[in-house]
């Protein structure tokens, strides 16, 4: 079968901070995800070969919190030497919410051409959102990143608890060092499904988050990429974007896929829905499900005859399936408008 070329490792179950958004499954309380024993070095590097031998050129690293992973280095050490040995010319990226980084883990990733994203979710509101006072150490990792020649991305997820510093959020993260932002409406998922009255930002607000990223992006002469989908029908000017990335369409299983931690496979990190293991013969045990993302292009009941229909999957497939049992629904976390603009 045809994998994308795009894997995400989800390396620890371990992680140093209690996000109130986090999506990661296994952080459902209310979840049965099963949480099997952790790969150690040589089961990730037998994995890194299989996911090579499918055709995957772009790793990411996250878990939990990656660098908690023992012998974490050695596993990036490996994936560079592979990438290198195959002259594949691409950088591994490491998504990390930054509170045990140090100058010598940046310089080993200026070595090991590790592209680094750390989280910013909120400036007053970052203690409150990850349980962790760390928010000037996150900055002032921005700026040593940036001084030995690192491009660091600000990784923003957007609530109701920060969708009013949004502008001084991303004015900081830019202005210590961050090259670029990847903004992510909450969603919910994992514990976050305990607080989406407290997290979950309206449609009005998403359009916010747009407004305010853009005009700050325009300023500094910066990029931005929305990481989270968002139905075409629910943006007002979609075409006045022009730092501002947005996605539409649904990439799992089509852009990237997910091992976990035990080697559990997921078509995104944000399904709780364990569709095989990397080490079984076929990697994919559930066809018809990762067939539904890979090769079907979903299409809710309510979007049918929509102009947008072909570049649109009407808001992250998942979460409508963690809300509504079912994958084919919209996404109830953010309206569908369908103005006679779109019909």
């Amino acid at each position: 079968m045809k994998f994308p070329k795009s894997v995400v490792l989800e390396l620890t179950y371990l992680c140093n901070h209690k996000c109130l958004f986090c999506s990661c499954p296994w952080e459902n309380k209310f979840s049965h995800y099963n949480k099997g024993q952790e790969l150690n070095v040589r089961e990730w590097k037998k994995a890194i070969n299989i996911l090579l031998d499918c055709g995957v050129q772009y790793f990411s690293l996250s878990g939990g919190e990656a660098i908690l992973k023992d012998g974490i280095k050695e596993i990036i050490s490996y994936i560079r030497s592979a990438l290198d040995t195959r002259n594949i010319a691409t950088e591994i990226t490491l998504i990390s919410n930054g509170l045990s980084l140090t100058k010598d883990w940046l310089f080993f990733f200026k070595d090991k051409k590790v592209h680094l994203s750390i989280s910013l979710p909120g400036i007053d509101s970052f203690k409150k959102h990850t349980g962790v006072d760390n928010v000037n150490g996150v900055l002032h990792l921005f700026e040593d990143a940036t001084k030995i020649g690192l491009k660091p991305t600000a990784n923003i997820t957007v609530t109701k608890l920060n969708i009013s510093e949004l502008e001084k959020n991303i004015a900081l993260a830019l202005l210590h060092g961050a090259n670029d932002i990847l903004l992510n409406r909450f969603l919910p998922g994992g514990r976050g499904l305990s607080y989406m009255k407290e997290l979950m930002i309206t449609t009005k607000q998403v359009n916010e988050m747009l407004e305010t990223a853009e005009n700050i992006l325009s300023i500094a002469n910066k990029y931005g990429n929305v990481g989270t989908e968002i139905p075409l029908c629910s943006i007002d000017h979609p075409s006045k974007y022009q730092h501002l990335h947005i996605g539409y369409k649904c990439a799992a299983a089509t852009g990237f896929f997910v091992v976990g931690p035990s080697g559990e496979v997921r078509t995104c990190n944000h399904s709780p829905k364990i569709i095989g293991n990397i080490f079984d013969d076929n990697i994919i045990s559930n066809l018809a499900y990762w067939d539904t993302f890979a090769n079907t292009c979903i299409v809710c009941k309510e979007c049918r005859g929509c102009i947008g229909e072909s570049i649109c999957s009407c808001g992250c497939r998942e979460v409508a399936s963690i809300l509504t049992s079912n994958i084919n629904n919209a996404d109830p976390s953010i309206s569908l408008i369908h103005s006679e603009l779109y019909k």
